[in-house]
């Protein structure tokens, strides 16, 4: 028994050892990773680039002339970034704006707020701290660049993304995007933080599993309450009960397109 205690001892000590061996190795802070390894589809460009590149010298929108970039900041949901948000991405790069993902897992610890397998959420909700922080840090960065319009960047986010979205209390954006998210539920993620003049628009599948009453408690329903004196605000629902994806609904992109384009003024 003691020498298998001994052992484990050993297992531990050497593993503690290497991770933080692994830390100095590579030191850059959870913030900058974050952006860093951010998905960004850029006007006029096919490829996909990172977050770093847009402040090196290779950089998309490394330009002297032209009009400033809208930009569109994309919070990601609790799973990580997928295939359908990136090409959503490039269609909105396509219309003229551009599109940076931050990637909240690109932190050396980031557990999962949510089971995918079972449909549910609430678990490590420090975790939007750490979205909060990502935001801000994002908003730095932006400020860097001669060619990003600082009086049209847009926060957009769906699911845990469109929680953070939601809470996200600062005044520098020109309008929101929720989208499978409900407002509704426990204090800490309930309602809208942005500033009461701030256009929203939030979107949401009526009867979306993740939010149902066997999944979770109080938080069926939608955004629409807390935008009735939001001007220029809006809350679509879909009939689409069982399904948690919005952005596959043809008429959800036309709805995007038409909020941005109206405050892309």
């Amino acid at each position: 028994m003691r020498t298998l205690i001994r052992r484990f001892v050993l297992v531990v000590l050497v593993s503690l050892i290497c991770a933080g061996c692994a830390a100095l190795m590579n030191p850059t802070p959870d913030l900058v990773r974050t952006w860093n390894d951010a998905i960004v589809a850029a006007p006029g460009s096919d490829r996909l680039w990172r977050g770093k590149d847009l402040l090196g010298p290779n950089s998309p929108i490394a330009r002297g002339s032209g009009n400033p970039l809208p930009v569109v900041l994309y919070l990601h949901g609790c799973t990580g970034l997928g295939e359908l948000e990136i090409e959503f991405g490039q269609s909105l790069a396509s219309q003229g704006y551009l599109f940076i993902a931050p990637d909240s897992f690109a932190r050396r610890y980031r557990p999962l707020q949510c089971d995918p397998d079972r449909q549910t959420g609430g678990f490590n909700l420090f975790v939007f701290d750490f979205r909060m922080a990502e935001i801000s840090y994002a908003l730095e960065q932006l400020g860097q660049m001669p060619a990003v319009d600082p009086e049209h960047m847009f926060l957009m986010g769906g699911s845990e993304g469109g929680v953070a979205a939601a809470l996200y209390r600062g005044d520098q954006y020109s309008g929101r995007i929720i989208f499978q998210w409900t407002c509704t539920g426990s204090p800490l993620v309930r309602g809208i933080a942005a500033p009461p003049d701030e256009p929203v628009l939030a979107i949401v599948n009526q009867g979306d599993p993740w939010y149902d009453d066997q999944h979770t408690t109080g938080q069926a329903g939608d955004c629409g309450p807390y935008l009735s004196n939001r001007p220029h605000s809006k809350s679509l629902i879909l009939r689409r009960p069982g399904i948690h994806d919005v952005l596959s609904a043809p008429n959800v992109r036309v709805a995007i397109f038409d909020f941005l384009a109206q405050l892309n003024q």
